[in-house]
């Protein structure tokens, strides 16, 4: 069984810092405008001081929204919080106009620092702070709020429909989409989800898709959920609010169901307007629920071992054994590149494999007695099976054939290939 978030096995003798999984959600207002036809395309870097130095290293990046000053960023940034450490992050605002990864390449909108302390401890209500741009002028606020990760595997495979939108558009109908936004501590909501657009239709059918409960409602099923539809809006900032409704995850994993028809309300509208029913009607269509499994989970439940097969390069490209520009130099004070990959992999995998038995085989080499090329020998000399014992086991195999074979050619690995899909049936 897996074990909780943020718990470690008992092991004496030993030291640990004890650590929760936090998640931090992003959003900003009033931002910079660096685009000249439009507006700036915000994107957030986030970064980790280093324990003990003043280096920071980034942990992670939001998704780019286009054209808005008033971003509420999808994507969150997981991070451990430790108690008895004080962990300074910086968030760094770009708009982002090129492809290009890298930083240097876009506009620097603004920074803010803080510790992931001052995050936390804000009492549920999102971290308010101003950003600074070049030479220290006021770029905007951000907003920054953390929450506990759940340890919550339900995934909800979800779609939604809706009927009979209000028409937004002069020239057309509407281009809805979906925004889904889960409830804080504070009452406030943090965009989690957001569907593609649906173009000029007051009657979409929007796409599957699939979300966590530790996403969409930390894992508390009944924790309310908004969900916001929007008139796409090609400004990126002025999106028009077609109307809303609350529900919690409990109810949509109910599926298609009376319960899951939703009049959709815009309350300015029907302040405005009396005998106002709706804006039109959203369905749950379908909803299924299903494990999504860590590796972890896969390894303690003990059906899962990992297993491979090493294929060793005898062609003479290697170069002569007894050359130490070869690739097969055997060096009795330090190994070849052969040998540190072969272990580099392989004392990995076997801490996965019970009888820790591996498959070790040649190709492109000329072998005894006859000297007769090969492009499928067994390491060990064995002719009945190639498993070797463990990592050690693998590379006294290894030696063994070095001194025994002939590097040769041509280079051709299909044979092994097949080989070892034959020992994995």
């Amino acid at each position: 069984m897996a074990l909780p978030v943020g718990t470690v096995p008992f092991t004496p003798g030993a030291s640990l810092v004890p650590s929760t999984q936090v998640e931090l959600r992003i959003a900003c207002r009033k931002l910079l405008n660096r685009d000249v036809m439009s507006k700036s395309d915000p994107m957030c870097v986030v970064s980790l001081q280093g324990f003990g130095n003043q280096m920071f290293r980034e942990i992670g990046r939001t998704e780019r929204i286009k054209d808005t000053l008033n971003p509420d960023f999808v994507t969150s940034i997981a991070t451990s919080y430790n108690f008895e450490e004080s962990q300074r992050l910086k968030f760094e605002i770009y708009d982002i106009d090129s492809l290009n990864p890298q930083l240097s390449r876009q506009d620097f909108l603004g920074h803010m620092e803080c510790t992931l302390g001052e995050i936390v401890s804000s009492r549920g209500a999102p971290l308010s702070r101003v950003l600074k741009g070049e030479s220290g002028i006021n770029s905007g606020t951000i907003l920054v709020s953390a929450e506990e990760v759940s340890s919550c595997k339900d995934v909800l495979n979800l779609q939604f429909s809706a009927s009979k939108l209000d028409k937004k558009d002069f020239l057309g109908k509407s281009d809805p989409f979906l925004v889904f936004s889960r409830c804080n501590e504070d009452n406030s909501y943090t965009v989690v989800h957001k569907t593609e657009v649906m173009k000029n239709t007051l009657n979409p059918t929007w796409r599957p898709f699939s979300i966590s409960s530790r996403v969409l409602c930390n894992g508390d099923p009944l924790r309310s959920i908004m969900i916001e539809c929007f008139d796409w809006d090609s400004d990126g900032s002025s999106h028009d609010l077609i109307g809303k409704f609350q529900t919690n995850a409990q109810t949509l994993m109910k599926g298609s169901c009376e319960g899951n028809i939703y009049e959709c309300i815009n309350s300015k509208k029907a302040a405005k307007k009396s005998g106002y029913k709706n804006s039109g009607i959203i369905r749950v269509m379908s909803c299924s629920v299903t494990k999504e499994y860590s590796f972890l989970d896969y390894i303690k439940t003990g059906s899962t071992e990992l297993h491979f097969t090493v294929a060793v390069d005898f062609t003479g490209s290697n170069g002569d054994p007894r050359s130490p520009s070869s690739l097969h130099y055997y060096d009795h004070s330090r190994p070849n590149s052969y040998a540190l990959a072969i272990r580099a992999v392989g004392e990995i995998i076997q801490d996965y494999d019970t009888d820790k038995m591996f498959p070790a085989l040649g190709f492109g080499a000329k072998v005894p007695p006859n000297g007769v090329v090969s492009h499928e020998f067994f390491l060990n000399g064995n002719p009945q099976s190639p498993y070797c014992q463990g990592v050690d086991g693998i590379l006294k195999a290894y030696y063994q054939s070095l001194g025994a074979v002939q590097l040769y050619g041509p280079t051709n690995f299909s044979q092994i290939g097949r080989a070892s899909c034959r020992e994995r049936v």
